[in-house]
């Protein structure tokens, strides 16, 4: 469990450094790592993260805090790490406190040392919450809080440069491990000799040993021998420090070398490098031809730069759900980000990063009633530090036409993909911007109060939705108009008021429908249908059939879901047990696909309480203490959405703590506790049968054998059969017969199935 990301490199000595840290750890709950930039503090943590997380049952989370440029965005940035669900009002501090209170868990603050007071603050605040949690902060400078315990993280080792070893002895050094290892990465020939032992003992030590700048040396023999690459730097660090070796600090040394480096790439790459550092959080190709091109550096260009910069280290590849895109490290892109803060472009690359960032989220929300949500949806998570820096600019510069039309194009990344408490903030900031109302205003209104909807703050909602009435029909806007309307019916439903919400609802369906909005349509529809499904009317069939049939004809998913919902809660109220039973499992497999937390809950809320009615008791409680965790981690409630559902709720808890002994109902609702939110779907999903092997729990120790039950516990932790083969040092073949023979001995016909099992039999 947790966030840290595989090394792309492998990873060259730091043994001695990783047991320090480690012992730390064991020691105190704040360790900060300083050392200068390039030295290795990030991957260091990562590393010693992976080594100690077997002792963190709730996992070891990383959050990178280099694209964050306000104090008070830490925290946020935080949550939004843990992919803790954003769904409370509550300040992001608090929804990290209840978080992890009562979880054991390692953080890791990364990049702290520009934010170094309000990461400080809140690594205080999380060590006297949470009692089990532990941090692990890297950064330039330390956070001069009490009970911090500081590791300087020390350069990797070098040889004696005036008197090299052998050459078979020179490579137990760390730094020519490191060299070695990177330049024959990019020149396969490339080997420690009795030839080359004193240049390369040479090149590492007066490299200080830092990581950075031997990855950016090691770039350089590509195309330079390596005679002539330490040549150049003697000539270079000869010119800083006068002719005296030891008067070079490391800070310099790095500078020195970076220097070199942007020196030696070619115009077009130094454009393009200072260019590239307007991205935080890294960039696709797309995305870096959309910014940084122009008459100074085409189009039809960037991809070989991007390359090139890749060749010199400038610039890295990393895999993102799926996608391939590309980073810079912080030295490297504050180092870039210093030339475009000098140059007369700069604003010109933060406005057209802000247009880039804006045109997508435009065209996504204007897509959205159509295929390709989940991945429009992952596209916004990965750019999610952009887009973050682009509402800011906007903000900060006053722009309030941009800054409405980000903020109200991103409302699905807020509503349908867990960020409300985020996207209420920005909403709120550019909201609050001065100056005459655009006509983009109506449309952030109604976003805003959807927001506030799903967060239970129905006060605060009909306020910004009378105020987006008002103003939608001053300027015309009928569809920010009849969108209000809608809210205004889920605002009503919320309430329990039903005959309300329904009139809401059918007036904001004559209005959606003369204009022609479909995606608006269906929106309302499913509300339409979950409120005829609470108040018993036959025509909540009627109308989840017709969302439907609109959602199957655009090709969207996620409206689909809770119409399928809404005719699993009627179907349910009605008593057709397998029918409730098969819709609703149908919508909560569509929501898989997204991070909608309230969505996944509610449908496991039903699928309890079909449960309950099918005499399935023990599978209940443990729905039932599942979904517990959910709201709980959620920060808010079932209550939120409504007075029908705690009622059903509350019945249900009694129709199962009747039918079950206080110890089996307080068992089962623990077993389910303990699933998190992956796991409790494909146990809602797969039913009872998750839970009964054809083999008792108890006597799995003697059926499986231990290599199955090792491959058994990473399926558990969803684990492809690649994956495992990498981490038990398997082929994929082997661990595709151990899978095999694992479905076979237990019964079982799914990988979920063994999920379910491991987490709440005691599989392990």
């Amino acid at each position: 469990m947790g966030n840290l990301p595989a090394g792309v490199t492998s990873f060259v000595g730091r043994g001695q450094e990783i047991g320090e840290v480690r012992r730390l750890l064991g020691a105190a709950r704040l360790v900060t790592l300083t050392g200068v930039g390039g030295v290795g503090k990030t991957r260091l943590a990562i590393e010693t993260g992976t080594e100690v997380h077997t002792a963190f049952a709730d996992g070891v989370w990383l959050a990178d805090l280099a694209p964050v440029r306000q104090p008070e965005l830490v925290a946020q940035a935080v949550v939004s790490a843990l992919g803790i669900p954003d769904q409370s009002t509550k300040p992001p501090v608090e929804q990290l406190i209840d978080h992890l209170a009562r979880r054991q868990a390692l953080i890791v603050l990364d990049n702290c040392e520009h934010l170094a007071e309000a990461c400080g603050v809140l690594a205080d605040q999380l060590l006297r919450g949470c009692a089990r949690v532990r941090v692990l902060a890297t950064s330039r400078q330390v956070l001069g809080i009490a009970g911090e315990h500081v590791y300087q993280v020390p350069p990797l080792s070098v040889p004696d440069p005036d008197a090299p070893p052998p050459a078979d002895v020179l490579d137990r050094y760390e730094s020519v491990h490191l060299l070695v290892d990177r330049a024959t990465a990019i020149k396969p020939g490339f080997a420690v000799s009795d030839a080359n032992r004193a240049e390369v003992a040479r090149l590492c030590a007066r490299l200080d040993g830092i990581p950075l700048a031997i990855e950016l040396a090691a770039s350089r023999l590509r195309s330079l021998p390596l005679g002539e690459v330490v040549d150049r730097l003697e000539d270079r660090f000869a010119l800083l420090t006068g002719g005296s070796p030891a008067a070079l600090p490391r800070q310099r040394t790095l500078r020195a070398l970076i220097d070199w480096s942007h020196e030696l790439c070619s115009a077009e790459e130094r454009l393009l490098w200072a260019r590239l550092s307007v991205f935080a959080g890294g960039f696709d190709l797309a995305a870096a031809e959309g910014v940084c091109a122009d008459d100074r550096l085409p189009r039809t260009r960037i991809v070989d730069l991007v390359d090139h910069l890749v060749a010199q280290s400038v610039v890295h590849t990393v895999e993102r759900e799926g996608r391939v895109r590309y980073r810079m490290l912080e030295t490297i892109r504050e180092y870039g980000w210093e030339r475009l803060a000098a140059s007369d472009e700069h604003t010109a690359l933060r406005t057209r990063h802000q247009e880039f960032f804006g045109e997508m989220a435009e065209r996504i929300a204007a897509t959205w009633y159509g295929p390709g949500q989940e991945e429009a949806l992952a596209r916004f998570r990965a750019d999610h530090g952009n887009l973050a820096a682009a509402l800011d600019w906007s903000i900060s510069t006053g722009q309030a036409q941009q800054a409405l039309s980000l903020v109200a194009a991103l409302r699905y990344h807020w509503c349908a993909d867990g960020f409300l408490s985020e996207g209420r903030r920005w909403l709120d900031r550019a909201l609050d911007l001065p100056g005459p109302p655009p006509p983009e205003r109506p449309t952030a209104l109604w976003a805003v109060g959807w927001v506030m909807l799903q967060q239970g703050d129905c006060d605060g909602a009909e306020a910004r939705l009378a105020e987006c009435e008002k103003l939608a029909t001053e300027l015309g806007d009928e569809v920010a108009l009849y969108m209000t309307l809608s809210l205004r019916g889920t605002a009503a439903l919320f309430r329990g008021q039903l005959p309300e919400a329904l009139d809401h609802f059918e007036a904001a369906l004559a209005g959606l429908t003369a204009t022609g909005h479909t995606g608006g349509i269906v929106f309302t529809d499913f509300q339409a249908a979950i409120a005829h499904a609470h108040a018993s009317d036959d025509r909540a069939a009627e109308t989840g059939e017709r969302a439907i049939a609109i959602s199957e004809q655009l090709g969207e998913r996620w409206s689909r879901s809770y119409a399928l919902y809404a005719l699993g809660l009627y179907a349910w109220a009605h008593e057709e047990l397998d029918s409730a039973t098969a819709l609703a499992r149908a919508g909560l497999e569509i929501q898989r696909g997204f991070n909608d937390h309230v969505g996944t809950a509610v449908m496991i809320e039903l699928l309890a309480w079909i449960a309950a009615s099918k005499k399935e008791y023990v599978h209940a409680a443990r729905l039932l203490g599942a979904i517990r965790s959910m709201w709980r981690a959620t920060g808010t409630s079932l209550s939120a959405f409504g007075p029908h559902l705690s009622d059903h709720h509350t019945r249900c808890e009694r129709q199962v703590l009747r039918a079950l002994r206080a110890d089996r109902w307080e068992a089962a609702l623990g077993e389910g506790g303990r699933m998190d939110h992956d796991r409790a779907i494909a146990y809602a999903l797969d039913g009872p049968t998750a839970v009964r092997p054809a083999v008792a729990p108890a006597a799995a120790d003697n059926v499986l054998t231990r290599r199955e039950r090792e491959v058994a516990a990473l399926v558990t932790e969803g684990l492809s059969n690649r994956q495992i083969a990498e981490s038990l040092v398997l082929s994929p073949r082997t661990v595709e017969g151990h899978v095999e023979r694992i479905l076979a001995k237990l019964g079982f016909s799914s990988r979920a199935q063994v999920a379910a099992w491991m987490a709440t039999s005691g599989g392990r």
